[in-house]
C-alpha cells in the first residue's frame, strides 16, 4: 500500500480528483482534509492560502497511471505530489486497499 499526498486550492477540485481517481481504480479512497493556512513561497513570494489536502490510498503498481492523472487533472501548474510507502497496517484494509469492492 502506498499513500500519495496533494493539495488543491478549493473542496470542488478535491471532490473532482477524488472521485475521479475512484472511479477509474486508481485509488480505494480518498480522503479531503481542510488546511486552514499553507504558507510557501512561489516565484520569488511568501504565499498564504487556505488549501485542502487529500490522502490518496493506493498501491505501488497503480501509482505511475495515478500520477499522470493527478498532473492532468490538477490546477495547479506545479502540483504537490507525494508517495510515501506503507509498511504495515490491518492486513483486512491492506487487502482492501488492493482490492477495492
Amino acid at each position: 500500500m502506498i499513500i500519495i499526498l496533494t493539495t488543491v486550492p478549493k473542496q470542488s477540485d478535491g471532490e473532482k480528483l477524488a472521485k475521479l481517481l475512484v472511479e477509474k481504480k486508481l485509488a480505494a479512497c480518498v480522503n479531503i482534509i481542510k488546511i486552514e493556512k499553507s504558507i510557501f513561497r512561489w516565484k520569488g513570494n511568501i504565499v498564504e492560502n487556505k488549501e485542502f489536502l487529500l490522502i490518496i490510498k493506493s498501491t505501488a503498481e497503480k501509482y505511475n497511471k495515478l500520477e499522470r492523472t493527478i498532473k492532468k487533472n490538477h490546477p495547479y501548474k506545479l502540483p504537490e505530489i507525494v508517495r510515501l510507502k506503507v509498511d504495515g497496517g490491518l492486513r483486512k484494509y491492506l487487502d482492501w486497499v488492493a482490492r477495492p469492492r
